[in-house]
């Protein structure tokens, strides 16, 4: 990916404590003799000239060491000799015994902490014609859902994020609710993340409402201002009598975390409400079927049991439970005309699945290119994902039991239903690979952080690039040739195991067996170019008709006799 926004190493970009280094890097062995003669300052001088001509670099990154006569130890073509290049940003590694053989890592696996750097993100200097961080607007993206409105307000409670530290600075919520009530509601549940508007049907103005568990704990507390608040949503909608609460969570889980002061509604207490399971397992279950996933398509693969391999780790089965979760959701507001509210246990992991899957379902905007952009930022990074404790941004500590790939499933759901409605995403599968690449990059501001208030604390905004600065100054990279924009079509993708299939391109990529001859990506760009040529010879040719049409009737006009009366 470094490839695409990267260029040669200029001689300004090697930093003061540059060095020729020894030190002994993980999947690499130096090959050093002690008896051999230390090399000239002419030759040593010269293999810096030659690789800094050759290394790859993005603006702000430096060259901190480069280790010479390095054997990698490739999983797929053996021992590779070559010189390895450390920057504050990746390991580079450029093979001296074959043609075009690169190795570009972006994380240090080094034996000893050798290096220790600030997020690169703060270094990036690209610029790019358009700025990134204003993609999203909350107010201009609920004045397109019809919001503000009679039921809801937009409000500026948490502006300093102390109602709700982990929640945006402006929230959609009831317009009849006092700020005294939102407080109770708030210590009633998890985090403080109250019921907030996230999406309203712009028909039946049935809502999607996300928020934490909520704490009843094992002696079923009670919170009166919460269960009228959900009276408050449910009465926001006329077209139904009834509020479904879906609870990400498998029901035993829920149980359990009674004992935790957690919990879910009980709906004797809760008038009119619907409470479901949707049995979806945690974060630790997500990243061990994860870790399995890993074992089977790397380094080598399983020919003979390929499928059986695949189905042990369970990740397709995970990727159905949620997308079967979502259409759930999507049916209950589109079909039910009634107003759902989704939460897991703090509602910042499998709630964000759910809602932006559901909403992808619902809204043909969240499925353009843009507006994709603008679900992210909204329910993923406003609202509080944990990208920093789930990603392990900065944290060397790898068996940390907060990392799990919640996003990387999400933007994996998301290609399934590609792959069911090829036409109906404005984004092509680059877009989505480049989108989790650079989850784990540093490279850009978007991802870094837990919070938004976290990341207007760090000036994230002011001090690093936005992703989608880089994806919109070159959308025709990432454009789908086969978009047409159904704006009132509501997608149902089949959860079933039969209609899903393993992300080869982006888990098994890293394979040379596995690579396509001839790149996706570049007959799909051969593509979007034959259907804009096709696109101008429609155009023109329906000019030319409706030329010949008005001719036509002006030269039958002048051709008619006249008519006089006496």
């Amino acid at each position: 990916m470094s490839s695409q926004i990267s260029g040669p190493i200029s001689s300004e970009m090697i930093s003061r404590d540059y060095k020729d280094c020894d030190v002994e890097v993980k999947g690499f062995l130096l090959d050093s003799d002690p008896q051999q003669t230390a090399p000239s300052s002419t030759l040593r001088e010269g293999n810096k000239q030659a690789q800094m001509e050759e290394a790859q670099r993005v603006p702000g990154e430096t060259i901190k060491a480069i280790v010479k006569d390095v054997m990698y130890i490739c999983p797929f073509s053996g021992v590779v000799r070559g010189t390895l290049t450390i920057t504050d940003y990746k390991l580079f590694f450029k093979s001296l015994t074959r043609v075009n053989t690169f190795f570009d890592f972006f994380l240090l696996h080094l034996k000893l902490k050798v290096f220790q750097y600030p997020l690169f993100a703060f270094k990036y200097r690209e610029t790019f014609p358009e700025d990134g961080w204003k993609i999203y607007d909350p107010v201009a993206e609920y004045k397109r859902q019809g919001l503000p409105n009679e039921s809801w307000i937009i409000s500026k409670v948490n502006s300093s994020y102390e109602l709700c530290e982990t929640y945006p600075a402006l929230l959609v919520l009831p317009s009849n609710v006092t700020e005294d009530e939102l407080k109770r509601v708030a210590a009633f549940r998890a985090k403080r993340r109250l019921p907030v508007l996230s999406w309203i049907h712009p028909e039946s103005q049935a809502a999607i409402v996300r928020c934490g568990q909520p704490q009843v704990g094992p002696s079923d507390r009670r919170c009166r201002e919460d269960e009228r608040y959900l009276q408050t949503i449910l009465d926001a909608n006329a077209q139904s009598h009834k509020l479904c609460i879906f609870d990400a969570r498998q029901s035993t889980v829920a149980d359990t975390n009674k004992a935790k002061d957690g919990g879910y509604e009980n709906e004797s207490l809760y008038i009119n409400v619907e409470l479901n399971f949707l049995e979806i397992p945690n974060i630790h279950v997500m990243r061990e079927s994860l870790r399995k996933l890993k074992e089977v398509v790397y380094p080598a693969i399983d020919q003979q049991r390929w499928f059986s391999s695949v189905d042990s780790t369970h990740w397709l089965e995970y990727i159905r439970l949620l997308l079967a979760g979502a259409v759930r959701i999507a049916d209950r507001l589109e079909s039910g005309k009634t107003s759902v509210v989704v939460h897991c246990s703090d509602g910042w992991d499998r709630t964000a699945q759910l809602t932006s899957l559901a909403m992808l379902m619902l809204d043909a905007h969240y499925r353009s290119l843009r507006g994709f952009q603008v679900l992210l930022e909204k329910e993923w990074l406003s609202f509080g994902h944990r990208f920093a404790s789930r990603v392990g941004h900065g944290d060397g500590n790898h068996a940390n039991s907060e990392r799990s790939p919640l996003f990387v499933q999400f933007i994996d759901c998301v290609w399934q239903m590609t792959r069911q409605f090829p036409s109906a995403f404005e984004f092509n599968e680059l877009f989505l690979i480049t989108v989790l690449d650079h989850l784990y990059s540093c490279l850009f501001g978007t991802f870094l952080y837990n919070s938004e208030q976290e990341r207007v604390s760090k000036e994230v905004y002011s001090r690093t690039v936005s992703l989608w600065s880089y994806v919109n100054s070159q959308l025709e990279e990432f454009t789908n040739p086969l978009y047409v924009n159904y704006e009132h079509h509501v997608l149902y993708p089949v959860a079933s195991l039969r209609h899903l299939e393993l992300w080869v391109s982006y888990y098994v990529r890293w394979n040379p067996r596995m690579r396509p001859q001839v790149p996706v990506h570049q007959s799909l760009k051969e593509l979007l170019v034959l259907k804009s040529e096709l696109q101008k010879r429609v155009d023109e040719l329906k000019r030319d008709a409706a030329s010949s049409h008005s001719l036509s009737s002006s030269s039958e006009h002048e051709g008619m006799p006249m008519q006089t009366t006496v």
